[in-house]
């Protein structure tokens, strides 16, 4: 069962600062996506597509439409409903969400673009979020709930405070139990440390990088075919990358200063647009170019 925390502020006086609507909830998530990953491997790559989506007959329990608080795609393979409260998550926020997730094709239909054609269908997850959970919501969460129609349930419980200094801090708490399996390919071992697909892609070049120290951007795409990714590409310049950033407001590279990787004549950024159609032929070919390269599926 993952219990997933994440504490910004320790040793300072802090009160509370709860949010007083759920569009200031809904603002702020979107404004620090972050805070919505849900663990450390398939589900810490977050991008908000879009908020306040209606949906029509949404709440077929009540007989009525319904409205998506938040709609995120993890990765490469999910996509998730989130579904806000500034109170209390509770079995009655579940029937709600479950409502949203019966009606999940309708999303794609009415907005194509929130899942791109060639790629392979999405698998989905719902997320409740709120001050607080009951105690059997977390029982059943612990346990790794799952609906009917076997889309996994998260649960996040998010806290905001003030210091004196009117700096603001957050908390949260994450339960959510999803079960991996080798099939997934979602974890690879690759020099003693575990990561997830992306990642992996990121450490593959930076390393094969280090070994080649004068390789060219040329030279590498000669090495690592873009055609390994699909459309976006195995990796892009920095310059390009971050206009992707600018232009659509979506992440589709690594670009914090840790993650570019320096080529001779270059600075590229690596695509995290991975999944499980397109790591495998990737993980394949790193391993066959180099003896020194060695992936291993977790």
């Amino acid at each position: 069962m993952e219990i997933f925390r994440q504490i910004t502020a320790n040793n300072i006086e802090l009160k509370d600062y709860p949010f007083l609507k759920e569009l200031a909830m809904e603002a702020y998530l979107i404004e620090n996506e972050d805070i919505l990953k849900l663990d450390t491997e398939n589900f810490a790559d977050v991008e908000v597509l879009d908020a306040e989506i209606a949906l029509k007959s949404g709440r077929k329990t009540s007989n009525r439409d319904g409205r998506i608080d938040i709609l995120v795609k993890y990765g490469f393979d999910y996509l998730a409903i989130v579904e806000l409260k500034i109170q209390e998550i509770n079995e009655l926020t579940l029937i709600q969400l479950e409502d949203y997730l019966n009606e999940k094709d309708q999303l794609l239909t009415n907005h194509p673009d929130f899942w791109n054609e060639n790629e392979s269908p999405p698998n989905w997850v719902g997320v409740l979020v709120g001050t607080s959970i009951s105690p059997e919501l977390q029982r059943k969460l612990q346990d790794g709930y799952v609906t009917a129609s076997g889309i996994p349930i998260a649960g996040m419980i998010i806290r905001r405070f003030r210091s004196l200094e009117n700096e603001i801090f957050v908390t949260t708490d994450t339960f959510f139990k999803y079960n991996y399996t080798n099939r997934d390919f979602s974890k690879f071992e690759f020099k003693g440390k575990t990561y997830n697909k992306s990642r992996l892609v990121n450490k593959i070049i930076k390393y094969y990088v280090e070994l080649n120290p004068d390789l060219t951007y040329a030279e590498l795409e000669k090495d690592f075919p873009q055609v390994l990714q699909g459309s976006m590409g195995v990796f892009d310049t920095k310059q390009n990358a971050q206009e992707i950033y600018d232009r659509t407001g979506h992440k589709r590279h690594y670009l914090k200063p840790e993650e570019l990787i320096e080529l001779s004549d270059s600075i590229i950024a690596t695509s995290n647009q991975w999944g499980i159609k397109n790591i495998v032929p990737f993980v394949q070919h790193s391993n066959s170019i180099d003896s020194r390269i060695n992936i291993e599926p977790r």
